[in-house]
């Protein structure tokens, strides 16, 4: 039987950005807490090493896309949810808040244009300058 050490002692995994986020939305504090609540058209830039990786992209495809959210805090571990202090304090983990031990932002897009090594999306909610960490794509009864 194999244990995995947490804590101090816990692996430590490196993480490489494949591009970043380019958007209007610079503020946290005033981007929208979902996609679907007002999030700007934005791009995805990648690193010329991952255009083989853009291969068949194209406009009308839902993907994921995970980010670092490279401005959260690490060290919460409860929460208001939505930041609304009427509601109870909530673990991190049954909650969307960027504040977490690891700061992994999961967003649904749609594409809208594929242009090289830039490809625009719909429904980010994620600021400009955010590290973007990898795409998949949504697979059929995935919500």
């Amino acid at each position: 039987m194999h244990t995995h050490p947490s804590g101090p002692e816990a692996a430590l995994y490196a993480l490489r950005p494949v591009g970043r986020v380019e958007s209007p939305l610079t503020d946290p504090a005033l981007a929208p807490k979902q996609g679907d609540e007002g999030a700007p058209e934005a791009w995805l830039v990648f690193d010329e090493t991952y255009a083989p990786a853009l291969r068949g992209l194209g406009p009308g495809a839902d993907l994921l896309v995970l980010t670092w959210l490279d401005r959260a805090q690490r060290d919460v571990l409860v929460v208001h949810p939505r930041g609304d202090r009427s509601r109870p304090e909530t673990g991190v983990f049954g909650t969307r808040s960027p504040h977490r031990p690891n700061p992994i932002g999961l967003h649904r897009v749609r594409v809208r244009e594929v242009a090289g090594l830039r490809v625009r999306v719909a429904d980010l909610e994620a600021v400009d300058g955010t590290p973007v960490l990898d795409l998949k794509p949504v697979l059929d009864g995935e919500r």
